[in-house]
């Protein structure tokens, strides 16, 4: 089964389907049309970018290749969770990026290595799409789970502080929000994950039976994808926490408020 062509023409006529929203933001006056605009054309130059460099990878097939496309999305990652869950760059920035990539590595070079035992294991064709798809899920978990931590620490500190001059060490006193944080970043990928299959059919099962595959190879596909998605975020935002706990917070063990940017305190 081939995969059918999408024409310039065809991939216009895909556009016209934004006149809906676009029309319902119109009548309602919900003011996301400009924003919505801008968000499509960015999507189509983005897109055709990174097609036009992926081509090129996965033509040469070099290791360094991967690597340099796989640490430019995680530096991309990292500015996004800092912004979103409004942290200072200064003091975060560097503990996330190594979360991010340990998070993301990790389990892809386990799937690509060992599941697949893929002699190469930074295969472009592999590492790119399955990377990119653990650091996406990556990135929403640690918006929702740093956010999370850091904002209920700061606007419910007396807890903590009780805590602390009660005799508790720091790990003890940060316990509650660190479970309130892994609840909340993790549970809409286990709800995902339950539901599966039922619900929705996902996107990496969807391509790989657009792409002519036998639907039992997708699933096996989905399968292992979701388990590096699930390793992957938990690996991250414990990570993430682990190294702020450095950043974050003062040789006293209170919260350093530097930690959290204007927009985000």
């Amino acid at each position: 089964m081939e995969l059918a062509e999408i024409s310039p023409s065809r991939l216009a006529a895909a556009y016209l389907m934004a006149l809906v929203p676009l029309a319902i933001f119109l009548w309602y006056g919900v003011g996301l049309v400009r924003r919505t605009v801008i968000a499509l054309v960015r999507m189509a130059v983005q897109l055709l970018f990174v097609g036009l460099y992926l081509s090129v990878v996965f033509e040469l097939n070099r290791a360094w290749l991967t690597l340099a496309w796989l640490g430019a999305m995680i530096l991309v990652a990292d500015l996004s969770v800092l912004r979103g869950s409004g942290l200072n760059w200064r003091r975060m920035g560097a503990p996330l990026f190594l979360a991010l990539a340990a998070g993301t590595l990790a389990p892809l070079l386990y799937f690509t290595g060992i599941v697949l035992s893929l002699p190469a294991v930074l295969k472009p064709q592999y590492a790119i799409p399955l990377g990119g798809m653990v650091l996406g899920n990556c990135l929403r978990a640690d918006i929702i789970g740093l956010s999370r931590f850091f904002h209920a620490l700061r606007d419910q500190e007396k807890p903590f502080l009780l805590a602390l001059s009660q005799g508790a060490s720091l790990g003890e006193a940060l316990r509650p929000y660190l479970q309130t944080a892994f609840r909340a970043a993790l549970e809409p990928t286990i709800a995902t994950i339950a539901t599966i299959g039922l619900v929705s059919l996902p996107g990496m099962m969807t391509g790989v039976i657009l792409a002519g595959a036998d639907p039992l190879s997708a699933i096996e596909y989905q399968m292992v994808i979701m388990l590096a998605i699930l390793s992957g975020t938990a690996l991250t935002l414990w990570l993430a926490l682990w190294l702020a706990r450095r950043a974050a917070f003062t040789p006293w063990g209170t919260l350093d408020e530097r930690v959290l940017t204007e927009t985000g305190a």
